[in-house]
């Protein structure tokens, strides 16, 4: 086996050792991470069909490819450790057996097959294989780069529409169960048809983003999102046949329907405000606010004019009814809208600090990606940082200021130029 440039000398061997066993636990927690993405977990345990069928065979196999290649890593590593640890002062000959493993094609790959999609990159497949670690690491990235394409795009996909599709199908049958009610049913009204229609299409889209979500990924033009077309192609569609049975509604019985409505309005309007003080109390024990606004009781008024108007009603006194329902329901809708605002405004802390917790944990992995956990200034930032954000109360502000500085530190430590030997683990 050919040296890679000249022998290395005792303090270089072990600088290459110091520097490789971080790279290694780097590489490692990259690929525990993969291991227990959830994405993977629900990729593994389905029935895929289509397109993700395909692309998960590709990227199962590549993953099993990454863990016989960090194998052969650790192998790698483990044997120069090893040798490197007989004597103090190793001979020449074992300077160059170590150079020839920490420089050269000193790792050997057995009965690794590599998978077809990148046999571009490694030429064809061997049962055994020398390769340097350089190129080993070259060839576990590109791996990793596509298996966590693939299994983060899955989770997406299965995180955002299948939920999102069983609340449009229960809005449809509640529709449907509505305009039967009023005798809007298949093959009476064309409502009643385009219902039935848009229950089975719904149907059918959930069963495919279960088994095929790949099939809903969109890299172009919005990359990192699910392609949510038909999804809201049948949600308008819903929406169409909602007005048109409300009409039938409002011809059949305006006023009981307006009704139902205004009380469902204030009871959310209610359980909104009951909502917001609950957070309230929260928030003013968790962060440390002082223009938390305060948050109203329900409004009596309004109660008192829904009394008055279901007695209208029940008496039959269309003519009063009709203006008082007139500004109820404005008056009602404001409610509402007021409700949801104060709940909105009581709870912004809550969001501000769980967004920085998300912004911090996202940036710790960031840095494990790029092999700097150890870094001391990083370490005492995050700790730091995470010291504020989850202290009760927690003070916003100066935990807005310790996670920008951790992220100042990031970038000003991850832009700083490396030598071709300071290598990181798979990004």
């Amino acid at each position: 086996m050919a040296v890679a440039g000249p022998v290395m000398g005792r303090e270089e061997v072990d600088r290459a050792l110091a520097r490789l066993g971080a790279e290694h636990e780097a590489v490692e927690s990259s690929l525990l991470a993969l291991q227990d993405h959830s994405g993977r977990r629900l990729l593994e345990g389905a029935e895929l069909t289509g397109v993700t069928k395909e692309r998960w065979a590709a990227t199962d196999a590549a993953i099993s490819a990454l863990w016989t290649h960090f194998e052969a890593y650790t192998d790698a590593l483990h044997a120069a450790r090893e040798l490197r640890a007989r004597r103090r002062w190793p001979t020449q000959t074992e300077l160059t057996r170590l150079t020839e493993l920490l420089r050269g094609d000193g790792v050997t790959v057995t009965g690794a097959a590599v998978p077809d999609h990148a046999r571009s990159l490694t030429g064809p497949a061997r049962l055994t294989e020398q390769l340097s670690l350089e190129k080993l690491l070259a060839r576990m990235n590109a791996w990793y780069d596509q298996a966590m394409e693939t299994v983060a795009a899955a989770d997406s996909v299965w995180s955002a529409l299948p939920a999102r599709i069983d609340l449009l199908a229960a809005e449809t049958q509640r529709v449907r169960s509505l305009a039967q009610s009023v005798g809007v049913r298949p093959g009476t009204h064309p409502s009643g048809d385009d219902l039935e229609h848009l229950v089975r299409e719904l149907a059918e889209l959930r069963a495919r983003t279960v088994s095929d979500p790949l099939a809903f990924w969109q890299p172009v033009p919005a990359p990192g999102r699910p392609d949510v077309s038909r999804y809201e192609q049948a949600g308008r569609q819903l929406e169409e046949i909602r007005r048109e049975v409300e009409a039938v509604l409002h011809v059949r019985d305006d006023a009981e329907h307006r009704l139902v409505r205004l009380r469902d309005v204030l009871s959310r309007a209610d359980r909104t405000l009951t909502e917001a003080r609950g957070a309230r109390v929260e928030v003013l024990s968790k962060i440390l606010a002082s223009d938390v606004p305060a948050v109203s009781g329900p409004a009596a008024a309004l109660h008192e004019q829904l009394a008055a108007a279901e007695e209208f009603a029940r008496t039959a006194q269309w003519h009063r009814l009709s203006p008082l329902l007139d500004g109820l329901e404005q008056t009602a809708d404001e409610e509402l809208l007021r409700a949801r605002d104060s709940l909105s405004a009581v709870t912004a802390p809550l969001a501000v600090r769980a967004e920085l917790r998300g912004r911090l944990d996202a940036y710790r992995a960031k840095v494990a990606r790029l092999g700097m956990a150890e870094d001391p200034v990083l370490i005492e930032r995050y700790d730091q940082a995470r010291r504020l954000l989850w202290s009760a109360p927690c003070d916003l502000a100066a935990a807005d200021r310790a996670v920008q500085r951790y992220q100042q530190a990031v970038t000003e430590i991850g832009s700083t130029p490396r030598t071709p030997t300071d290598r990181r683990g798979p990004a």
